[in-house]
């Protein structure tokens, strides 16, 4: 380890923080529907689209109608994906002649881009034509992102409003957020980009003549686009199949710091949007303080764990830390911080090939899906997974002080509890299903190309992915097959919405609340005590996906790393 690299790990910390308010700000007035300085430029496109579509904006929806027009909204866009990966073969933009997608792919590939899970079961530059990826892939990245931004202000309106039925109008949260937020960042990441070397043209090949005098044909695309939503929405599905560890889609230490504060930068700003929302930014700031205390210690293990490299190769003579699987122009300590914050959000891109961590870490990737991505989390999905465990959080509490459960001025009853338990229960129970079904059936030990305990981390940490909605890998699991490309497929789709119906019933139960001030009774949710329960519940939860699984894989990896075994 050195100084360098806990400087970076430091001041990313804190640029973090810095941005909580601002970026807070704006996305409170998108939640409230005010009016931005932007609305002088794009508010006709937003009265057109619903004028066109024949939506009233100012339209209240239940929590049971909020929910039908969502799920029917992302089924349409995955069946239309899949018609697009389909078809490839003759549609346009295709400068290179791809054949369409395959069956067992194509279904795979558009639930994961659905889903914001962006697993990807093959190579981007080698299976996508440029329409593919703009027209099939990027879309996705958008408007999943704003799905994501319009549930959290659905459960904060919960929270916020008293004695009502409605929770917001779906299209209307989707429309602008997706106008107003996504947007105009990513055109202004997109110029940062182009102007730092990512390629953005529609040509598909360009023949260059190499310094030995060899032909070569390097693959190029609209790829500056796709790599500004691909972070900033916590996408992660890469146009190259090496994704940001490749040179075109990030070719500096800058663009990877840009990178990663795309990736993290909603999910912080929605932590203060919350507090305003509920008259109070302090609770706001007491989520972003649990968030911040696990993911600072997750990327110091990780760190620690790279930097100390492999015993196996310091007794060879080999010393210094675990570079295998990175990038020169990174080191380990931008990789392990990169690990940590893609994984901490359900954004799955990569710049270091996570199956060549050390067994430990790999570990802290794998924990950070494990315990759902509320570690900031995905824009909207960390902050409304983080609320989940908010709930239960105070109903500990409230059994401790032998009081009536309440947060931010609502009572946690026994409707709102079943229904967190039932959402948080999701993630062990496909995760340990999945995968257990999968080391015991010829299909799936087909997948790894190892065998052993690491052979079983990489079918462990495909599931984990796949229903956390994350789309990270231990790369060395073939995936491309019909039996992971369905049974992965089928993970993602449960590992979103199976989650978020749950959610907006809690939001729908809440909004119908009164308001009950605090009083001498009351547990306080904004100091030190209430950050540590929050932080304690969330690893004990985590731990029921966790350690099952931990003694079978990483544990195992690296009790065969010290006995001097090359795994």
């Amino acid at each position: 380890m050195t100084l360098q690299g806990w400087f970076l790990i430091i001041a990313f910390a804190g640029i973090l923080v810095a941005l909580a308010k601002p970026v807070g700000m704006w996305l409170f007035a998108l939640y409230e529907g005010r009016r931005t300085p932007l609305h002088l430029v794009l508010g006709p496109v937003e009265r057109g689209f619903y004028a066109l579509s024949g939506i009233d904006p100012n339209e209240e929806q239940g929590w049971r109608r909020y929910a039908v027009h969502m799920l029917l909204f992302n089924a349409a866009l995955m069946l239309f994906t899949y018609a697009i990966l389909r078809l490839q073969a003759v549609l346009p933009g295709n400068p290179r002649g791809l054949d369409a997608v395959g069956e067992h792919l194509s279904f795979n590939t558009a639930i994961s881009f659905t889903a914001n899970t962006n697993w990807q079961s093959y190579g981007g530059e080698s299976t996508m034509s440029n329409l593919s990826q703009m027209l099939g892939l990027t879309i996705h990245n958008f408007l999943s992102a704003a799905t994501g931004i319009a549930l959290a202000f659905a459960l904060f309106r919960g929270f916020a409003r008293r004695e009502t039925k409605t929770v917001g109008n779906f299209w209307a949260d989707v429309t602008r957020v997706t106008l107003y937020l996504l947007l105009p960042i990513c055109v202004a990441l997109t110029i940062v980009y182009i102007a730092s070397g990512v390629p953005q043209t529609l040509s598909g090949v360009v023949d260059v003549q190499t310094l030995e005098g060899a032909r070569q044909s390097i693959l190029l695309g609209p790829v500056a686009s796709q790599e500004a939503i691909k972070m900033l929405g916590t996408n992660g599905g890469g146009f190259f199949n090496a994704n940001s560890a490749h040179p075109f889609e990030n070719p500096t230490a800058l663009t990877n710091l840009i990178q990663m504060l795309s990736i993290f930068v909603i999910g912080v700003g929605l932590t203060w949007t919350f507090g305003k929302a509920v008259g109070n930014p302090r609770q706001g700031w007491a989520i972003l303080a649990a968030m911040m205390i696990l993911f600072v210690v997750g990327t110091g293990v990780t760190y620690w764990a790279e930097a100390a490299g492999n015993p196996v190769l310091h007794q060879l003579g080999v010393p210094g830390g675990n570079m295998e699987g990175k990038e020169v122009r990174f080191g380990i300590a931008a990789s392990a911080l990169f690990s940590v914050v893609t994984t901490a959000a359900s954004c799955g891109a990569v710049n270091a090939m996570h199956d060549s961590f050390t067994a430990l870490g790999g570990l802290i990737p794998l924990f950070n899906m494990q315990l759902g991505e509320v570690v900031i989390g995905g824009v909207g999905a960390g902050i409304y997974g983080f609320l989940l465990f908010a709930i239960l959080a105070v109903f500990v509490a409230g059994l401790m002080v032998g009081r009536t459960p309440e947060y931010v001025g609502k009572k946690i009853e026994a409707r709102e509890v079943k229904l967190a338990v039932l959402a948080i229960a999701v993630l062990p129970l496909m995760i340990l299903g999945l995968t257990a079904l999968s080391s015991v059936l010829q299909q799936g030990l087909a997948g790894p190309l190892n065998k052993g305990p690491h052979g079983f981390s990489e079918i462990l940490y495909a599931f984990t992915s796949a229903v956390a909605n994350n789309g990270s890998a231990f790369a060395g699991l073939t995936a491309n097959t019909p039996y992971y490309n369905g049974l992965l497929g089928v993970a993602m789709w449960v590992g979103r919405f199976f989650i978020i119906v749950p959610m907006l019933a809690i939001a729908g139960s809440l909004a119908a609340k009164k308001y009950t001030p605090e009083s001498a009774g009351s547990f306080p949710t904004t100091g030190g005590l209430w950050v540590g329960l929050l932080v304690g519940i969330i690893l004990v939860l985590g731990g029921l996906t966790f350690l099952p699984s931990l003694a079978l894989g990483p544990i195992a990896d690296h009790l065969a790393m010290i006995r001097g075994q090359l795994f």
